[in-house]
């Protein structure tokens, strides 16, 4: 394991901060510590533990490992290339597409992983196997990603309707039906 350097996980969470536009009060209260504390965390007068680094991670929504390799508590891991972090960290993805995407990417990895242990024999036996840059890969990458936002967006209608029906339930029966039988403008003339 590296030396931890606790200041530099103090500046990388402020940098993180201020690139999503939080402010420390903000963070602290979303990730549950007192503002003073978090306070002395980004200017690396303290050590956060584990905990509070993925506390202060779901606060960032970015990855919990991204501060655990900051902080020196994971290696990091060179055969990653920043894709998978890069995902977790983009605030304009759902959590669901977020995770959708790191499976297919982490899916890939592990389809050449396991190609790089055959050979390049194997390679040259099926010239139609997709490979990473491929128009067949990037299409089929591209309907995974697709296929993700639809069923987020199922899963988020289904959710209102969910809500609109338990709402519709909570009312009491026939109140929003029931015509009041002396109304003054259905009386004859």
């Amino acid at each position: 394991m590296r030396n931890v350097n606790v200041n530099s996980i103090g500046e990388y969470i402020r940098e993180q901060r201020e690139q999503a536009k939080i402010s420390m009060r903000q963070l602290a209260q979303s990730a549950g510590v007192s503002n003073p504390y978090l306070s002395q965390i980004e200017r690396g007068l303290r050590k956060p533990s584990a905990d509070i680094l993925q506390q202060i991670a779901k606060g960032l929504r970015i990855s919990a490992e991204a501060l655990y390799v900051q902080a020196g508590i994971l290696e990091d891991r060179p055969a990653d290339s920043g894709v998978r972090s890069a995902l977790l960290a983009d605030p304009q993805l759902s959590e669901r597409q977020k995770q959708v995407l790191v499976e297919i990417y982490e899916s890939f990895r592990r389809e050449n992983a396991a190609g790089a242990k055959t050979g390049a024999d194997a390679e040259a036996d099926d010239p139609a196997e997709l490979t990473v840059g491929s128009p067949g890969a990037e299409a089929e990458v591209l309907e995974a990603v697709l296929a993700a936002e639809a069923e987020a967006e199922a899963e988020a209608e289904a959710e209102v309707e969910a809500k609109a029906r338990a709402k519709a339930g909570a009312q009491p029966a026939g109140d929003a039906q029931t015509v009041p039988k002396n109304r003054p403008d259905s009386a004859s003339d």
